[in-house]
C-alpha cells in the first residue's frame, strides 16, 4: 500500500492506494498523527481492497476526530470499497461522499 499525506494547517489529506488489511493497516496507524488536526479526508480512489483491519484503523479515527469535535470524511471510493462499507454498516458511520 502506498500512503500519500498533505496536511494544510489543521487539515490532513490522506491518499491511499493498493491493499489495506492485516498486513498494511498498521503502516496507517503508526502516520497518523492527528494532534493538531480537525480534518481528516481519506482519498480512497486508487484503493483496491479493505479489510476488517483497515476498517479498524477508519473507525478508530473516526472516533478520535469525533472526540475532539472535527471531521473525518471519505471521498472517491470505488463500488468494491463502497459496498464493504454498506455490509459492514460503515456507511452509517463514517461520512462517505460520492462523485
Amino acid at each position: 500500500m502506498t500512503i500519500t499525506k498533505n496536511k494544510d494547517g489543521s487539515r490532513l489529506l490522506v491518499k491511499l492506494s493498493g491493499r489495506l488489511d492485516t498486513t498494511t493497516s498498521p503502516q496507517l496507524e503508526r502516520v497518523l498523527l492527528l494532534d493538531d488536526i480537525h480534518e481528516v479526508i481519506f482519498d480512497l480512489e486508487e484503493l483496491q481492497y479493505l479489510a476488517s483491519a483497515g476498517l479498524r484503523v477508519l473507525l478508530s479515527t473516526q472516533k478520535k476526530m469525533n472526540a475532539k469535535k472535527g471531521t473525518m470524511v471519505v471521498r472517491n471510493a470505488n463500488e468494491t470499497i463502497l459496498e464493504v462499507f454498506e455490509m459492514t454498516g460503515f456507511s452509517h458511520v463514517l461520512t462517505i461522499e460520492h462523485d
